[in-house]
Formats: C-alpha cells, structure tokens, sequence
C-alpha cells in the first residue's frame, strides 16, 4: 500500500521520472555492471542488454507499477508482477540482489535527475520501489516452495537424451536427469531456465518452454537458433554443442501460461517457435482424453519453418472437440491459408479462455481482435519470448 503522503508526490513527479527512465535505467545498467561485471556475465541476457530490450523492459515496468499504485495505493499489484517473479525464480535471482538493484538504480535517479530529487522526492520513490521488490520476493518465494526448491538453487544437471533436428533452425532435445532422479512436476505451459558455459567463460541462460506434456520421465524443450545480430549466444550453443549423452543445467519449471483446469473452451493461438507451450498443453489434453472444446491456431513462415507440424495436427485430432486452422506466409500446397493469422475468421464457442504466444506483433493484432469479438481482458492470456515490452500497455 502506498502511503497517503508519497501518493501526491509520485503523483507529481511521474512525468519527471517516467520521461527520463530511458536515462536512468541505461545509467543504471552501467553502474551494475562496473561494480558486479559477473552479473552481466552469468545472469543477464547479454543480447538484450546490446541491443536495449532490457532497459526497455524494466522502465515499463517501473512505470506501470507507479501507476497502478497511484490508480490503486490501498492495494499491491501482484498479478501484474507474477510474469516478473516466474522469470526471476527461474533465472536464481535471490532477495538479496534486490538491495544491489536499488543502490544502483537510485544513484542512477539521482545523477540524471540531479537536484529535483529532493528528500521527499526520494522518499516516496524509495517506497514504490521496496513495494515493488518485496511484492516480487513474496511471489518468488512461494515460486520456490510450489517447487520445491530453496532460493537461489533452481538448477540441476539433465542428460541430453535424444536430440531432434525439427526443421533447419529449430532442434528439440529430450533432457532426463543425470543423477538418476525422477522428473519434477509441472504445468503444462512452463518453461524452464537452461544455462551453459561459452567460450569467453560466461554462463549465459535462456528460457525454453517445456513442448511436451508433464507425468513422463523426460522433459523436452525445443530451441529455435535466433541469427541476427547480435545472434543467440544460448541457442547457437546449443545447436552446434548439444547432443545425446551431453549434460546441460536446468532449471525447475516456472511460468504463468498455464492450461486451466475445468471443461471451459480455449483458444490456443501461436506464431512460429511461440508453438511449443501449446504443444504441451495440446500434449496432456490428449493424453487425459479431454473432450473441451479447443480452437488451436498457428502462423509460420511456411511448412518448412513449422516445427512439429505433424505432431500438432495429431494432437489436434486427437481431441473429440479439436479445430486447427493454419496461416503460412508462403503456403504452398500445404493447405494452410496464405498471410497471417486472422481470429476474425473462427467461430469461437461463448466462453473462450484465449492463450497466446509468439511475437508482440502477433500478440497485439490478435489480442485487439479478441477484444473486438467481445472476449473479456482478464480471459486473454499471453506469454512472451525475452523481455515484456508490453508490461502495463495491456489495456
């Protein structure tokens, strides 16, 4: 809850600090990394850090929490942080690394915005900040108990036990672990954390969702190699490193697009490697004979680019009441409608739970047509791949 005297001054100063976080968080980011260079090193995305999405990612979110204080002060937005937390837990973030974020970030508040930071100024932004990390901590911890894992050791060694080559940069890999040890359980549509150690002695982690359903005694993740520059230093790795009898660390599962329980209709809609949380929830609908009704729908390049096709067109048929429709920008002969995907074409049963994943393009364009169709806010559920640059524009 947000004091009533910091209310006011948050209130005042919003515009001040939101127009300059840019500034800030950029400034805050190389304040870290001078004093504590192994955290750009063995915890955050080095791409996203070259090419801004990090800093991008935590302004909005800084700037959403602001404002859901100030529309909300009796209250604490969890909900919107848990997408936050799943990535945090999984990543090994510990409680104490939020002290080291709030040394540097307020340095960095006060050297871009100088003498406007006045001791009620500081004071009050010094509250929505702890609000904000002890409300992340609070989720975190619970994360770690739900998984049965203390805070700060989330990995474990897994053997690669088969790798599977989908399409000419997509490989999936099916991990057990090496020890010997059961599976841990999770939701369909979790991801886990995987880290590896590069030439230049990082240890660099990426999150892979899990693409195949929970309750066997191997997990499967597949990784789509990212070209560009900068390239996926992770998924590159992986590519030209990972093969069968090779051992990789693994996180415990985290996220929160997950299948609901109960016989509501849903929608599940993908672009391109956004299909692998879908095929587990397609995956353990199947194999518990589920008889809801499910509307799936993917978008990809063309046939060739659509890792596990086949597998999505058996899961979906497996399903008394499956519907799959498929956009391909180069369609072919595949059958598949040509462009992108377009919701406004599907009938969809009254009580659609709609699940997205897949790129903020995509996201938007069907999320806004749902809208349209009258599907409520609170039943369109998204996840994102790398940082959320939608956190607080989802209305």
């Amino acid at each position: 809850m947000l004091s009533e005297q910091a209310v006011p001054v948050v209130r005042a100063t919003l515009p001040a600090v939101g127009g300059a976080l840019d500034d800030i968080t950029e400034r805050f980011y190389g304040r870290l990394f001078a004093a504590r260079p192994e955290l750009l090193r063995d915890l955050f995305n080095r791409g996203n850090q070259a090419n801004g999405e990090q800093r991008k990612a935590l302004a909005g979110s800084i700037a959403a929490f602001a404002v859901a204080l100030l529309d909300g002060p009796d209250g604490r937005p969890d909900a919107m942080l848990a997408r936050i937390a799943h990535k945090h837990a999984s990543l090994g973030v510990t409680s104490e690394q939020y002290k080291t974020v709030h040394e540097h970030l307020f340095a960095a508040i006060m050297e871009v915005l100088g003498d406007a930071v006045t001791p009620e100024v500081a004071r009050a932004w010094d509250e929505v900040y702890w609000l904000m990390a002890n409300a992340l901590v609070a989720v975190e911890t619970r994360l770690h108990q739900e998984a049965g894992v203390p805070e700060g050791q989330v990995w474990r060694a897994m053997e690669i036990v088969e790798r599977r080559d989908e399409t000419s940069d997509t490989a999936s890999f099916v991990l057990r672990p090496a020890d010997g040890s059961p599976t841990a359980p999770f939701r369909p549509g979790q991801y886990v954390s995987v880290r590896v150690a590069l030439p230049d002695g990082a240890r660099q982690i990426r999150q892979y969702s899990l693409s195949a359903a929970p309750g066997r005694p191997w997990w499967r993740i597949t990784v789509k190699r990212v070209d560009g520059d900068p390239a996926g230093e992770v998924s590159s790795w992986l590519h030209a490193h990972a093969r069968a009898g090779g051992t990789v660390e693994v996180s415990a599962a985290f996220g929160d697009l997950v299948l609901p329980e109960g016989p509501s209709p849903l929608l599940l809609a993908s672009a391109g490697i956004g299909s692998t949380p879908m095929l587990a929830m397609l995956d353990h609908l199947a194999a518990t004979g589920s008889t809801r009704p499910v509307v799936v729908v993917h978008a990809d390049r063309a046939p060739a680019s659509h890792a596990h096709a086949e597998e999505l067109r058996r899961l979906v048929d497996a399903l008394p009441q499956g519907e799959l429709h498929l956009w391909y920008e180069e369609p072919g002969d595949s059958g598949a409608r040509p462009g992108r995907a377009d919701v406004t074409l599907i009938d969809l049963p009254t009580g659609t739970t709609a699940y997205l994943c897949g790129p903020l393009p995509f996201l938007r364009a069907v999320r806004v047509d749902l809208l349209d169709r009258g599907i409520p806010a609170a039943d369109i559920h998204y996840e994102v791949f790398g940082p959320d640059l939608w956190l607080g524009a989802e209305n």
